[in-house]
């Protein structure tokens, strides 16, 4: 499944299902192929969304200091959730702004 975000706010955000379901599993929600995040519920799933983020930059320093590699280095060569949740985190805090909701699948 393929999500596709959507705010009036924002231009619309593609994410590939299984990115898709981890980001709304990070939110406490069930992946669903229908959904909304309100405005209220926003500044939560922000704050979620970038503990998730520090948790595995946390699990990646001692990754990099148990290989004895310098940061950067092919210890984690892959795409972090930093990246991945990046533009999430942008939409959600200008939908917030704009006081307008983010939905999918609608």
């Amino acid at each position: 499944m393929i999500y596709k975000f959507k705010s009036k706010a924002t231009g619309d955000l593609i994410m590939l299902g299984p990115n898709g379901d981890q980001m709304l599993q990070l939110l406490g929600r069930e992946p669903a192929p229908k959904g909304i995040i309100e405005v209220a519920d926003m500044g939560a799933a922000i704050d979620a969304l970038q503990r998730a983020v520090q948790a595995e930059d946390v699990r990646l320093a001692a990754a990099d200091a148990e290989a004895g590699a310098e940061k950067g280095s092919a210890a984690h060569s892959g795409i972090t959730l930093r990246q991945r949740l990046w533009p999430m985190v942008e939409m959600l805090k200008l939908a917030q702004a704009q006081k307008e909701a983010v939905v999918w699948g609608v």
